[in-house]
């Protein structure tokens, strides 16, 4: 007589710490660069405080486009958003009369509490990603890469022409530097989690459906439109935030730093790391700033320890070396360095 043997469902738990895995993991990570980095000296602090703040724009920017698979250039433009927004908000009333005279008088009356300075810059810039979103989510493939990189240059553009509001081309000085390591770090983890939460809700898990097939989708009942409209505002958040940090950091805001370099840059480290995962944006984030601060000490001239000797390369070396990664990455492994999949660990041996 032949009987059947059929193996117990696994438990609920280890289906939650499978799937909490790489919150885990990517939060320790970061966890692991704070640390590190407070035995470093002042400029690798500032460099690693930078790269933080890239991640939580990073992240920002696969909330959008790595659950729906549309190009989003916008990013850096909410980014300055938030950066802005938080200045005015948080500036001291003496400093805004000095360097923009001509605000309205309950603007440059203002001023709220420097820890919320980067949530009012996100807020700020979801407002405008709900306002301006709705047009360009109806839109898909290259039209909608071209919609979100003209919504970037429109925000540049205004921004770098409003004067009485920014300065427009000139710097706006006086902001408060209180980012350091630890809270740039603690935004960063903030931003994986707000991910993370995002990424395992149905909302998201349907609009990663429309990415794959977007007919069928749609068939299915899916609101494609609302759903990107959806992720879309809540990447402008993180962006907007992100924003908010770095104006923080710096102590100072010029337009020109929120254009196209940035936006490129932002944009390699997604794709290198990985577009369709969380994993891939951290990883590819702390893997490009890695290789363009090497490559930037190399161009001012690296001294070899022991030797005497000074290695030096040609100016603009380091855009050379990340466009062909950036190729190099695209030719041979499509899906990035974590080919599109979170990291886990596994618990144990599998049974049939």
């Amino acid at each position: 007589m032949m009987t059947a043997l059929s193996s117990s469902p696994r438990p609920a738990a280890y289906d939650i710490i499978r799937r909490a895995a790489p919150l885990v993991l990517l939060l320790l990570g970061i966890l692991m660069i704070i640390l590190l980095a407070g035995f470093g000296d002042i400029v690798l602090k500032r460099r690693v405080i930078l790269c933080l703040i890239n991640i939580t724009m990073v992240v920002g920017l696969y909330i959008f486009m790595g659950n729906s698979g549309i190009l989003n250039f916008s990013a850096v433009g909410f980014m300055a958003i938030g950066a802005y927004a938080a200045a005015l908000l948080t500036m001291a009333p003496a400093l805004k009369a000095t360097f923009l005279p001509d605000l309205p008088g309950w603007l440059a009356a203002t001023q709220l509490p420097l820890l919320s300075g980067p949530a009012l810059g996100g807020l700020v810039a979801a407002a405008l990603a709900l306002a301006m979103g709705g047009p360009i989510m109806r839109l898909s493939g290259i039209a909608a890469g071209i919609a979100t990189f003209s919504l970037m240059f429109i925000i540049y553009v205004v921004l770098g022409n409003w004067n009485s509001l920014t300065g427009g081309q000139i710097s706006l000085m006086g902001l408060k530097a209180w980012v350091g390591l630890w809270q740039a770090g603690l935004f960063a983890m903030a931003a994986v989690a707000i991910a993370w939460i995002y990424q395992e809700t149905r909302w998201a898990i349907a609009l990663r459906a429309s990415r794959e097939d977007q007919v069928a989708a749609r068939a299915s009942g899916i609101r494609v439109v609302r759903l990107r409209l959806g992720a879309y505002v809540l990447s402008a958040f993180v962006c907007g935030v992100g924003g908010g940090l770095y104006g923080h950091f710096q102590g100072t805001l010029r337009v020109e730093n929120f254009y196209l370099d940035p936006t490129f840059l932002y944009v390699a480290m997604l794709v290198v790391g990985g577009m369709r995962s969380l994993s891939g944006a951290v990883i590819g984030t702390v893997t490009v700033s890695a290789l363009t601060e090497m490559l930037r000490q190399i161009e001012t001239g690296l001294m070899v320890p022991g030797t005497g000797i000074t290695l030096s390369t040609p100016a603009g070396l380091g855009d050379v070396v990340l466009a062909a990664v950036m190729l190099f990455i695209l030719i041979y492994r499509p899906n990035g360095m974590t080919g599109g999949n979170e990291i886990t660990v596994r618990f144990g041996r599998r049974r049939s």
